[in-house]
């Protein structure tokens, strides 16, 4: 093997090895065990959400495969209807070209070349993180066969009453003039007003203060044009002679009633609020409850009509309300008619008050524009019937929560769910399978011939909806979809239900719950029982900056996985995030703080390290601080793996390794350290099979760097180099050496599988295993018979005589290569006979020139003392050190702390700076400081001991 560790230099060599051998597809004789990647969407390349995703994933999949389990996990893109239309309308813009320049069919193939291009970084951007996907298997949610089981879908559901279409409000995009989800829906918090405005009461009718008018407060009084109540609790005494009278609507002339209704809070503005059903999602809620109409006042624009179009809650027209609307508003943008409404009210003496107020404003996450509650026709699934056997399948476990508190956030949204709008008014998506005629009749089918043919139509002209499916709606099918539904293929029997999704806290409504609704609508078991799409969720938290702050452009905080794999400069990582930028301030900003961040760019680090930091960062649940520093302590692990490897290699190479069945003999030291390799090995798999991936990274690490590392590789050196060593020991360590070694690199494997690929395949041979790759061997099993508590007792007091020493020569400046006298009180029985049967290996390792037994009630000589358990360890200080220059030195460096501790001091004992600093700044300082003080309290007292002596 190479002296140092590079992780580029093996990584790619082996990804292409592993899939070219076809090492990923299912194959193992065990039960099947299936994950599905949650999708990227097709629109860019993954970030660090992906990359920490599929760690956990492919460790996963590595587990289970060596155990021996059938797995399967497959790939796949989403096609991301908005996010991909949008990206392809702006290359078009570019170009100064529309996609109503091109027509649908051109407009369509534009996305399908943007796709190709795209989807192919995504796919390398994958195999480069390691990720063991079933490539054979690579699905993409618009490809033909997901095609058809989309519409198949549909049809069900339509045929079943699950799927209608009904004129509602959504949330509509008036830039992208397109219904959108609650999840492509942001708030954000602005200054703004609230506009108390004076109704006048219709027939004379008063209020209890005498007043001849209602006020309500709005804080869009644009959208008074389509009021149809004034509502007040019921139980406002104020208000209660004048429920059941009527308004005489400002501007419109229009009557309107006064209703009672609990959503109106007495004590906000003056209990009585406006009731726009067809422009506000809460007030469409109380129209539902009085039967009030639907007054649409805004075009698809979100301009002022000319006429209003009004309609009854059930959609059909309504006739009995007057639909004119003022002409000068008409075709006014909502903004601009709010003005003149305004304007026009404090003309009538009808403005009564303008009051600041903070809004929560919702804008498309994409298109940036504020989001209009719009009264359109949709298409909607009816959920409460789908969400029923949903809800029952987590509460009796056929669904498990990993953590099982958000099975909390589950049953919250689904015991409370609303019907979901499927339909966009795109061109990218799944085409909706519904076909009119020229009265506007409505037929569903797989394909036009089918919809003829069912409903005898003959020739008669029919156009197909032009709206395309939610996104959320063909990825709600991924599960099955994948694996050939609604055919009943070998695939999908074996592989489906599927064991674990892997996904974020953020989408367990918007895609977990609708996958489990679809699933166990569509999907039946063999006695026609509802299938489930998975067995568990395991939900993880988001992955944060070091500072705990959202990973975003705005904050050019943003790191690609791959850019902490493979390393980028300085100048071309600003370069990245930068790039784009509309406002030059900002990208100055973000540029200033990458280079503090990043003076020399981003290292290599490579794919092992990158995950092995996120396997150790995935705590249950909680949201991720992704800090450079572990990715570089994880680079050292690597490094030490590496270079133990090397040290086996050296001292195995060509020797005998007693694999064959010939006689061995194991020390005290080879029987410790298998006894913890089968503590680790059960504790590695234990914690693997409850998701607690941090914990065991853990216990590898520990096992790793601080057992086999740090101590057994030291501890059996004195037999590997001492040529006098009985045959049937050196044999025993050497055997001991590089087994141990061939079993860690397997229980490393799915956390960092190129670096135990390509140690695995040089020590193999010594090992005595056989394979073309570690990724098809055994999982280790821990064998109980070998935990040897007797071992284990031994070496933990020889590490803590040892440890007792390094500390006095360390606290007392003596050079590690000084040998020493050593005197030993207070010593029972059972030490006696640990230090006689380790005597040769203390007196080698930490170099020894005698060891001396005080017998009881003999007096020690000055010395510096450790303790292992009872027993006293002495070192002698005559003839060790020069007494004058050592205190001599610990004065100056006693001086040098004390300077700082003042210096930190009285910096936070400064208001100013404490008040202007940032909180991470601070906290710096203060940790500075306490580490300071905590230093000149060690040297004071290493002091007082040297000058006793």
């Amino acid at each position: 093997m190479d002296k140092t560790y590079q992780p580029h230099a093996i990584e790619t060599s082996w990804y292409e090895t592993w899939e070219s051998k076809n090492y990923f597809a299912p194959q193992g004789a065990g039960d099947s065990y299936t994950i599905m990647i949650p999708p990227p969407n097709v629109t860019g390349s993954l970030h660090m959400g992906h990359g920490f995703n599929n760690a956990i994933m492919d460790a996963l999949i590595r587990f289970r495969r060596m155990q021996g389990r059938n797995t399967l996990w497959q790939p796949g893109t989403d096609h991301a209807g908005i996010a991909t239309q949008m990206v392809v309308e702006r290359q078009l813009a570019a170009q100064e070209i529309s996609r109503h320049d091109l027509g649908r069919e051109k407009f369509l193939e534009k996305v399908w070349e943007w796709k190709e291009q795209s989807g192919g970084t995504i796919t390398r951007q994958i195999r480069r993180l390691g990720s063991s996907v079933d490539w054979s298997r690579e699905r993409f949610t618009m490809d033909d066969g997901l095609s058809e089981a989309v519409k198949e879908a549909f049809v069900r559901l339509h045929e079943d009453g699950l799927i209608y279409r009904g004129k509602r409000l959504v949330n509509w995009d008036t830039k992208l003039h397109t219904a959108i989800s609650d999840l492509e829906v942001e708030n954000h918090d602005e200054k703004g007003h609230l506009w108390n405005l004076r109704y006048p009461l219709a027939d004379g009718a008063k209020t209890a203060e005498g007043q001849d008018y209602l006020i309500v407060a709005t804080t869009r009084p644009e959208t008074m044009l389509g009021d149809a109540a004034v509502a007040v609790h019921p139980d406002d005494q104020r208000y209660q002679a004048l429920i059941g009278k009527f308004i005489e609507l400002p501007l419109v002339g229009r009557r309107i009633p006064i209703i009672a209704d609990d959503y109106c809070d007495p004590e906000f503005g003056t209990g009585c609020v406006k009731i726009t059903p067809a422009h506000d999602f809460n007030d469409y809620e109380v129209g539902k409850r009085h039967n009030l109409p639907l007054i649409n006042v805004l075009d698809k624009n979100a301009a002022i009509l000319a006429s209003a179009q009004v309609f009854n809650l059930d959609g059909s027209v309504n006739d009995e309300v007057d639909a004119s609307l003022p002409h000068e508003y008409a075709r006014l943008d909502r903004f601009d008619a709010r003005k003149q409404i305004v304007a026009a009210f404090e003309a009538l003496g009808l403005l009564e008050k303008v009051d600041d107020h903070a809004l929560k404003v919702p804008k498309g996450d994409r298109s940036g524009t504020v989001i209009e509650p719009w009264l359109t026709d949709q298409w909607y699934v009816s959920t409460k019937p789908l969400a029923e056997p949903a809800i029952a399948a987590v509460e009796d476990g056929r669904i498990q929560f990993v953590p099982k508190q958000y099975e909390n956030m589950y049953f919250s949204w689904m015991r409370d769910i609303q019907d979901w709008c499927i339909s966009r008014q795109l061109w990218w998506g799944h085409r909706i399978p519904a076909w009119y005629d020229e009265a506007g009749n409505v037929y569903v089918g797989r394909d036009e011939a089918e919809v003829r043919s069912k409903h005898n139509l003959g020739d008669i002209p029919l156009r197909q909806d032009d709206d395309v499916l939610d996104t959320w709606f063909s990825s709600g099918l991924w599960t099955f979809s994948t694996l050939g539904w609604p055919e009943q293929t070998e695939f999908l029997k074996t592989f489906h239900p599927t064991d674990v999704l892997v996904t974020g806290f953020d989408i367990i409504f918007f895609w977990v719950a609708r996958m489990i609704m679809l699933t166990m609508h569509l999907v039946k078991n063999d006695n026609g029982s509802p299938q489930v799409p998975f067995k568990t969720v395991y939900v993880h938290g988001l992955v944060r900056d070091s500072l705990g702050h959202k990973m975003s452009k705005s904050k050019g905080n943003v790191l690609d996985p791959l850019d902490i794999v493979d390393g980028i400069e300085l100048e071309t990582l600003v370069e990245k995030r930068t790039i784009g930028m509309m406002q030059p301030k900002l990208a100055e900003k973000i540029a200033k703080q990458t280079r503090q961040e990043f003076p020399e760019g981003i290292a290599s680090y490579g794919t092992d390290a990158l995950r092995f930091t996120f396997c150790s960062l995935a705590s249950t649940g909680r949201d991720i601080k992704f800090d450079m520093g572990r990715v570089e302590g994880y680079r050292n692990f690597c490094n030490k793996l590496w270079n133990a490897a090397n040290f086996v290699l050296e001292n195995t190479d060509n020797q005998d390794c007693g694999v064959n069945g010939e006689a061995v003999e194991l020390s005290s030291v080879d029987r410790w350290i298998i006894s913890q390799l089968q503590r680790t090995e059960a504790e590695v798999t234990r914690q693997l099979e409850q998701f607690r991936f941090d914990l065991a990274a853990q216990a590898l690490y520990e096992f790793i760097w601080d057992e086999y590392c740090a101590w057994y590789l030291e501890l059996v050196k004195p037999v590997l180099w001492d040529e006098s060593a009985p045959i049937e020991r050196q044999r025993g360590t050497r055997r001991t050496l590089i087994r141990v070694l061939e079993v860690v690199l397997r229980l490393a494997h799915p956390f960092m599988p190129f670096i135990t690929e390509e140690i695995w395949q040089r020590i193999k041979a010594q090992a005595g295993a056989c394979g073309e790759t570690i990724m098809l061997q055994p999982w280790p099993v821990a064998n109980e018979s070998r935990i040897d508590a007797a071992a284990e007792g031994d070496i933990e007091w020889v590490k803590a005589l040892m440890l007792g020493l390094r500390q006095i020569r360390g606290e007392m400046n003596i050079s590690m290569a000084k040998r020493i006298n050593v005197v030993l009180s207070n010593v029972s029985a059972e030490d006696q006979r640990r230090l006689s049967a380790n005597e040769p290996l203390l007196n080698k390792l930490a170099k020894l020139e005698s060891v001396t037994v005080l017998a009881h009630g003999d007096e020690a000589p000055m010395s510096a003392t450790a303790l292992v358990g009872e027993m006293h360890v002495l070192v002698p200080m005559a003839g060790l050190i020069d007494k004058d220059a050592e205190l001599a030195r610990l004065d100056k460096e006693i001086q040098r702390l004390s300077q700082e501790v003042q210096r930190v001091g009285g910096k936070l004992n400064n208001a100013s700076f404490v008040d202007k600093a940032p909180p991470e700044v601070i906290a710096k300082e203060r940790a500075k400081l306490a580490e300071a003080e905590q230093a000149v309290s060690k040297f004071n007292e290493q002091r007082k001991r040297i000058a006793s002596l």
